[in-house]
């Protein structure tokens, strides 16, 4: 049995609780730019039709009279901390999906724990007595069903579906609930003439993949609730990536090139705290001329190099982005920048130390040693403690993710 986890208005149920005066009034966190994109909004708030990655703008003309926040990271992921303690008190195996939500794999805990329900009301009655905060769960035989139980659930409530049940729950749902469909694949799927996951459950799997490739037979399986996928409590990590969208789109190439060092050195120090190197380097670029509906409307231009050795090196990092900006030819002014790795390895292979010529060792060396330094310096005293020369980049709103390397890491 597998139980999904979710708290409720996570970011604006603890604005809510640490200040009195906001309980009962539409609260939305997230940035307060003319770009800014809604990050929470209060359950007070989605009366009004505000929801998360919404436009701040769009979310003020529906909800004037919302309070709007800029929000806390670092006490939001404080208390995503302490909730992830409680989880693990409830089942051996729990794998986060973000600063708010888990799966937790409750099989042959009955014995200890009682039946799945008991499990998790007394899993909500301690997230709420330890945290003054409510969560919303969900318990299936897998973790498709899991999730959506937990949703359904929502607010402040739990949901079973019990193996015998799976199909007959599944089955109304419009086919968009399937994880994995996205609007188009939803819109191919309805001219077929499937609009609930019950009809695609009586589909020869063969019609949904000529409909979908190869994909589809995933998507079929899932419309009968088969989900082999099991609680992974922790996951290699394949990239880090740091990205932001600009408050006003962006021509100057020193500021972008600013930019560029700051993600670099972000990346890099959580390579560091992961004691991982990367290989590929990758520079994100959005460009400002929306082309289409919808988030994917700006062209995204994408460009990676490949280096000599894994690093972990913000300096090189940097030296790569610069090198793949100036290779890229923009039409128009920057919306959004990013710098990701990918190719992660162990730091203890094929190190840049032992790559380098007899040279070049003693400067990769010295680097090295400064980057543990700065590392001590902000762990002790703060993020902002001391950098190399940048920009602190502007972000459209909040994260839930609790990204690798970082002290918001709850994996």
């Amino acid at each position: 049995m597998i139980l999904h986890a979710d708290m409720d208005a996570f970011y604006t149920s603890i604005e809510q609780r640490d200040r009195p005066e906001l309980r009962g009034r539409p609260v939305i966190v997230g940035g307060g730019s003319a770009r800014g994109v809604v990050s929470a909004a209060s359950y007070e708030a989605r009366q009004h039709g505000v929801h998360s990655a919404m436009p701040s703008a769009e979310a003020r003309k529906l909800c004037p009279e919302g309070v709007f926040l800029h929000g806390d990271m670092k006490r939001y992921a404080a208390e995503s901390r302490r909730i992830f303690e409680v989880f693990r008190r409830f089942a051996p195996r729990v794998q986060g999906l973000s600063l708010d939500e888990a799966f937790l794999d409750i099989s042959g805990t009955e014995r200890l724990l009682g039946t799945p329900v008991s499990l998790g009301e007394a899993l909500r009655s301690a997230v709420r007595e330890e945290t003054g905060l409510t969560v919303s769960a969900g318990i299936a035989p897998v973790k498709l069903v899991a999730k959506i139980a937990c949703a359904e659930a929502k607010p402040d409530g739990l949901l079973e579906v019990t193996e015998d049940g799976v199909n007959a729950f599944l089955s109304p749902l419009p086919v968009g609930r399937l994880w994995g469909i996205g609007r188009v694949a939803e819109a191919r799927l309805h001219e077929a003439g499937f609009t609930c996951v019950g009809e695609l459950a009586r589909t020869e799997p063969s019609q949904v993949e000529a409909l979908l490739g190869s994909w589809g037979l995933s998507v079929a399986r899932l419309a009968r609730g088969e989900d082999f996928s099991e609680v992974e409590p922790y996951r290699e990590p394949v990239s880090y990536s740091e990205e932001n969208t600009f408050e006003t789109d962006v021509s100057d190439p020193k500021l972008l090139e600013r930019t560029i060092v700051a993600h670099a050195e972000s990346v890099a120090r959580r390579l560091r705290n992961g004691r991982l190197r990367a290989r590929v380097v990758v520079l994100k670029i959005k460009l400002s001329r929306r082309r289409g509906p919808g988030p994917r409307g700006y062209p995204l231009l994408t460009r990676r190099m490949t280096l000599e050795a894994p690093t972990d090196d913000g300096l090189e990092i940097t030296r790569a982005g610069f090198e793949l900006l100036r290779r890229t030819s923009l039409p128009e002014p920057v919306r959004l920048l990013g710098v990701g790795v990918t190719g992660l390895r162990p730091a203890g292979l094929q190190s840049a130390q032992q790559l380098a010529l007899i040279g070049e060792r003693e400067g990769v060396e010295r680097r090295a040693n400064l980057n543990r330094a700065l590392d001590e310096v902000r762990d002790r005293f703060g993020d902002r403690a001391v950098r190399r020369g940048s920009t602190d980049p502007q972000r459209a709103g909040l994260s839930h993710q609790a990204k690798r390397g970082t002290r918001d890491d709850v994996s």
